[in-house]
């Protein structure tokens, strides 16, 4: 996802409100991807973990295929849920505003 797909955004965006690095969707949809791409490269591989001797083997990596990673995708998905609400409201309050401003400038 290079962007917030729900709400249009680059994920790399300027924010006033915070950098790329603070926020931590962008961290989840990153690992989501990296997950991905690690599972896409290593098909048919085990996986080392670095505090564990026993690597992932096909059933552990099942489980991340089945299970973990379509619990990241509908985490993601709720959030940008919760996104396009926000920027909704955000876009009527600015309409509100901008309304009032047109009524005290007309009276």
């Amino acid at each position: 996802m290079a962007t917030r797909s729900a709400a249009g955004i680059p994920a790399s965006a300027e924010s006033p409100f915070c950098s790329p690095e603070e926020d931590p969707f962008l961290l989840l949809e990153s690992t989501l991807r990296s997950v991905q791409e690690i599972l896409l490269r290593r098909r048919g591989l085990a996986l080392r973990r670095t505090w564990i001797e026993q690597p992932y083997g096909e059933e552990e990596i099942t489980l991340l295929e089945e299970e973990v990673i379509p619990a990241i995708q509908q985490c993601l998905a709720r959030i940008d849920e919760l996104d396009e609400r926000l920027l909704a409201e955000q876009e009527l309050l600015r309409r509100s505003q901008l309304e009032a401003q047109r009524r005290l400038m007309l009276a």
